[in-house]
């Protein structure tokens, strides 16, 4: 098992509402794509230190169960990854960044 944790940070606040339809979006994907094993995703919780973040605070953290690391490699050529992609950085832009790892 391999776990694939992203950490997503949106440029701007986004409504609670959009970030739970964008996380929906995400999950959907990969559910559909048949490679995930589990997911997970949650809202980051905001503290004062986000703003000395050296890197940038997060929105969401999403964690992506797989069997093994051919399943997390055909994941980022899943069907519809780029409209969604694309989709999505043109309403609220945002950068990402992931680890891949054993379960912790």
């Amino acid at each position: 098992m391999i776990d694939h944790t992203m950490i997503v940070s949106f440029n701007e606040p986004v409504p609670d509402e959009e970030l739970d339809q964008f996380l929906k979006d995400i999950e959907q994907l990969m559910r559909d794509s048949g490679q995930i094993k589990s997911f997970s995703a949650e809202h980051h919780i905001r503290v004062p230190a986000d703003e000395h973040s050296p890197v940038f605070a997060a929105t969401a953290i999403l964690r992506f169960g797989f069997a093994d690391l051919d399943a997390l490699n055909a994941s980022f050529a899943a069907p519809g990854t780029e409209e969604l992609i694309r989709r999505w950085q043109a309403r609220y832009p945002y950068r990402v960044v992931w680890a891949n790892h054993q379960p912790l």
